[in-house]
Order: structure tokens, then sequence, then C-alpha cells
């Protein structure tokens, strides 16, 4: 019986979706949080042989990279939110000036989900007598409350994620040796980046090797570079 009862909660669970957008715009803030502080980290440590400018490039990067990620979200999601407006706004119009036509289109789309004409054009009759404007900027726009846009919440959700995985290369560029420090500063970052694709594919109900193997792929391809470019421009500043 208990394991009949935690079958059905496993199957009456919430989906993954729901967590879309937060998580979206959280894990691309610490990914990028981590990568870009750390590649900025390597760059300067290979170039340099005193820990300060390795120190004030890193924090720079940090304050920098958090702002620009969360200022980038709010616009970017902002925008996405200006169309979806202007189309309800289109839809509310069309609704009043040519109801029949809408409701055609509305029939039209739950026909071509598989529902029979005569059961679809009853569908939409019903939804358009009960919330009109709900049922078109559901089914017509495809906006509803898992996709649609929320600019302070992903702003928010980048910009501290940024900053919460900014940090952590920084820590590593005030305490570990400054000898071999670009090392130090690629074992670390790798090591972050693996756990943040791990909890990001859990909390997303996804494949956590694969997410694993992409963020290391990609992780390695960009500190690798950066860390050539500073070789390249090597400048004693000692």
């Amino acid at each position: 019986m208990a394991e009949k009862t935690d079958k059905l909660e496993d199957y009456l669970a919430p989906h993954y979706i729901h967590r879309s957008n937060w998580l979206r715009a959280a894990v691309l803030g610490a990914n990028d949080g981590i990568l870009s502080t750390a590649s900025i980290a390597i760059g300067v440590a290979a170039a340099s042989d005193m820990r300060e400018p390795v120190i004030l490039a890193t924090l720079a990067g940090l304050v920098a990279g958090a702002l620009s990620m969360a200022a980038g979200e709010y616009v970017s999601v902002s925008s996405q939110t200006d169309v979806e407006k202007a189309d309800i706004e289109r839809e509310k119009q069309e609704l009043n000036e040519m109801p029949e036509i809408e409701l055609q289109r509305l029939a039209e789309i739950y026909e071509k989900r598989g529902l029979k004409k005569e059961t679809a054009r009853t569908v939409a009759q019903e939804l358009t007598q009960h919330d009109a404007l709900g049922a078109h900027i559901r089914d017509e726009l495809g906006i509803n409350e898992i996709s649609q846009a929320k600019p302070i919440q992903a702003a928010f959700a980048s910009g501290a994620a940024f900053t919460v995985g900014g940090l952590l290369p920084f820590l590593v560029t005030l305490f570990l040796p400054l000898k071999s420090m670009e090392y130090s500063l690629y074992g670390f970052a790798l090591f972050f980046l693996i756990v943040l694709g791990a909890l990001a594919a859990k909390t997303g109900g996804s494949s956590i090797g694969k997410a694993i193997l992409r963020i290391t792929f990609w992780g390695t391809v960009a500190m690798g570079l950066t860390a050539l470019v500073g070789y390249l421009f090597n400048v004693n500043v000692g």
C-alpha cells in the first residue's frame, strides 16, 4: 500500500516546466559568473606574476558582469513582455471587431489538435462564453502563466546567480598560492561548473551526465582560450 502511495505521489508531482523561467536565468547567471570571472582571472594570472592585478581584474569582472547580466536579462525579458502586451491588445481589438472570425480561428485550432469539427466548434463556443480573451491568449497566442515573461524575476535570478558564481573563483584568487594559479583556477572552476550542471539537471529533471559533459567541454574551451591569450600577451608587471 505504501509503495502504491509513493508511486501516486510521484505521478502527481508538479512538472519541471514550472521551474523553467527562474531556472534558466539562474543557471545562465551562475554559469556565466563562474566561467567569465574564472576566465578573466586565468588570463591575468597567466600574464602577471603579482596577485593584486589578478584580484583587481577578477573583482571588476565580477561586479561589472553581475550588473550587466541583470540589466541585460531585464531588458531582454521586458522586450518579450512588450511583444506579449501588444499581441494581447491586438487580440482584444479583433475580438471586438470580428468575433465570429475569432471564434472560427479558435475552433480550427482545436480541430487541428485532434477534436472533431463539431466538438471543436462546441468547445470554442463554450470557452468564448466563459473567457474569450483568455482562451485566445492561451490557445492562439500561446501565452500562459508558465511561459509568460517576468522581467524582474529573471533579472534578480540572473544577477544574484552571477554574483554567487563569480565569488567562487574570486575566493580562489584571494587565498590560493600565486604560483600556477591559472591551473588552480581552472581546476576549481571546472569543479564548480560540474556541480552547477549536476544541480541544474537534477532540478530540471534532465540528464545529469549530458549536463556535466556539455558544461565541462565549453568551460574548458573558454578558459583555455583565455589562458592562451594571457600567455601570448604576457606582461611582467612585477
